[in-house]
């Protein structure tokens, strides 16, 4: 995957959606804010053959219109749009 600190520099508004494919349906989820941080991030979990043989994920830290921050762990089916002020 790409290193996500130069496709989405800090202080872009954006707007992620993220869906959660089940076997009849599939569970939607929006959220809009400004991103804090974006960085590959290893997990605890253990994971054989990956770099310091831990899981490494593409974390998303935005800052909602509320001020609370959310991580996002973005996969494949993230979608991630840049809202231009």
């Amino acid at each position: 995957m790409a290193i996500l600190t130069s496709v989405y520099p800090s202080g872009t508004r954006v707007r992620v959606t993220q869906q959660t494919p089940l076997r009849a349906e599939t569970w939607t989820n929006e959220v809009e804010g400004v991103i804090q941080r974006s960085r590959q991030a290893k997990t605890g979990s253990w994971f054989a053959h990956a770099k310091d043989d831990q899981l490494w994920l593409d974390r998303l830290e935005i800052r909602l219109d509320d001020g609370e921050i959310a991580v996002l762990n973005l996969d494949q089916y993230s979608v991630v749009e840049v809202i231009q002020p």
